[in-house]
């Protein structure tokens, strides 16, 4: 069995999100220079492999989960005793962000496409960015407690996200659309989830009215690690996907950030009697 060597590199703000299969996370990483997947096949088609349980055609996706035929370029001729008829496949599968190709075989008759298997591998490769986070006030150098804070998510890190995948003749894409973002504050209290990325406050408004999707800290971070509370944003997509043969839902994927939040204790000043 050959190893397609996928090599990842990751860019500021940029996430493969969870994709159920495996979790590759390309946000955090400022110092290097993009957050692409690439693939290369090793080493040159060789003849008919042992694999033959992987069958001679028909089904494209055989049961597997992310795997389908993809036919091998060239102009190899067919093995002996084989008639025009049919050509060299190779069998792909992805699993856990790691591509793998067997031997090519020669198929009597080209197989079917496994639409779903292509849709699958669609989705692991949308690369969702990491939610922007932004506040009201804005954490710098501090928030008081009692005073209600504003959260919403930056609107150019709240748009959907698109990527195909094909074979010869078919092609799927995914679509991934964000939904939902839950907050979690870690001062004690109740994680918020809300629908849409929230809502910004603007100047003129009271900045001790209550956001449609906000906190209000009730305790000083003094006594927290750092002396900050940690502000954590995880945003849900849903992913569908479209196709030559329709389309549905697939399983959603989440990406997360996080930003300190130093909170303080409003100090009354008594003055003292003349």
């Amino acid at each position: 069995m050959l190893l397609i060597a996928a090599a990842v590199t990751t860019a500021p703000d940029v996430a493969f999100a969870d994709d159920g299969i495996g979790h590759v996370d390309c946000a955090q990483k400022p110092s290097t220079p993009g957050c692409d997947l690439t693939v290369e096949v090793p080493g040159a088609p060789g003849g008919a492999s042992d694999d033959s349980d992987e069958g001679s055609g028909g089904a494209g996706g055989n049961g597997d989960s992310g795997c389908y035929w993809a036919p091998v370029p060239g102009d190899r001729p067919p093995p002996a005793g084989k008639g025009p008829q049919g050509g060299w496949y190779a069998r792909t599968c992805i699993s856990d962000g790691i591509g793998s190709q067997r031997m090519p075989q020669w198929l009597d008759q080209p197989p079917g496409v496994d639409v779903g298997a292509l849709a699958l591998t669609a989705r692991s490769r949308l690369r969702l960015p990491a939610p922007g986070i932004r506040t009201n006030p804005a954490g710098t150098p501090f928030v008081l407690v009692r005073v209600p804070v504003w959260l919403w998510v930056d609107p150019v890190s709240w748009a959907a996200r698109s990527v195909s995948a094909s074979v010869p003749g078919v092609a799927v894409t995914a679509t991934a659309t964000p939904t939902s973002v839950r907050w979690s504050f870690s001062d004690g209290s109740r994680d918020v989830t809300c629908a849409g990325p929230g809502r910004p406050w603007t100047p003129g408004m009271n900045p001790r009215a209550a956001s449609p999707c906000g906190h209000t800290y009730l305790r000083s971070s003094a006594s927290a690690p750092g002396a900050v509370f940690m502000l954590r944003a995880t945003v849900t997509w849903s992913v569908v996907w479209s196709g030559p043969q329709g389309g549905g839902a697939l399983a959603p994927l989440t990406t997360t950030a996080s930003v300190p939040v130093r909170v303080a204790q409003s100090q009354a000043i008594v003055g003292s009697p003349r």
